[in-house]
């Protein structure tokens, strides 16, 4: 028997590849033997982290225009697997929710996906392939001050199915909801918001989970592994939470 989980002789693309969540899932799909795409806006990050993953490449890629994605594509001969992970954040209730910053998560986490999703899809097709989006506990439940961001992974969970259903048999598509994520993504998010009292709010981002900790990006990337994985065939509309068990609390 083959070692499960093998990727070997696929081709994946990621999006947000080059820092956090995006790359971890690049470092472990190209463990696992696939060829890896790292699509990023971070040149310098997405080229050196590149250099240390065997056959992989860079592309530069602001997934909100339209033009950039569609010519990145055109420039990619096959795909066997999508992982829609670039995404933005905002803190801030309804009230405090600047009509500007509204826009510009729906545009990078809603609309990016789409773009890149449907320029994807007809290689997905091609090859029978999979495709994994990064949504967020924050699409299946409310949390404080997240207005935006709850508003964005809630269309981000509910646009996975709605794939899933519309190509099953053709392709697979889920989407996991992971809690939070010991990234670069929430450092920036500490730095900003709560420079002053950065022991305080680690300590409560910790403690939301009931576990008491974070996760790992690893940890999602292993998750993305097995739905990108043959011993995931019949595994399509799924929304994975991998959470600490914050949303059965």
């Amino acid at each position: 028997m083959q070692p499960p989980f093998r990727l070997d002789g696929l081709k994946a693309l990621v999006t947000g590849g080059a820092s956090g969540i995006g790359e971890a899932t690049a470092r472990v799909l190209a463990d696992a033997g696939a060829t890896v795409i790292i699509a990023d806006v971070d040149r310098p990050r997405a080229e050196a982290l590149s250099a240390e993953l065997p056959g992989s490449s860079v592309v530069v890629l602001d997934i909100t225009d339209e033009a950039a994605v569609n010519a990145a594509f055109a420039k990619i001969p096959a795909l066997d697997i999508l992982v829609n992970n670039a995404g933005v954040a905002l803190v801030g209730g309804i009230e405090e929710t600047a009509l500007s910053d509204f826009q510009r998560l729906f545009r990078v986490n809603v609309e990016g996906m789409f773009l890149v999703s449907k320029a994807a899809i007809p290689l997905l097709l091609a090859s029978k392939g999979c495709m994994v989006n990064i949504g967020s506990v924050a699409g299946l439940i409310a949390v404080k001050r997240r207005f935006a961001y709850c508003a964005t992974k809630g269309a981000v969970v509910a646009l996975s199915r709605q794939l899933a259903i519309d190509y099953a048999g053709r392709m697979r598509v889920n989407c996991i909801c992971p809690g939070t994520i010991a990234t670069p993504f929430v450092d920036a998010y500490i730095e900003k918001n709560f420079a002053h009292e950065k022991e305080k709010a680690w300590a409560e981002l910790h403690a939301r989970q009931p576990m008491g900790r974070c996760g790992y990006p690893v940890e999602i990337a292993h998750m993305a592994l097995y739905l990108c994985s043959r011993e995931a065939d019949f595994v399509t509309g799924s929304i994975m939470t991998i959470d600490g068990g914050w949303t059965a609390a």
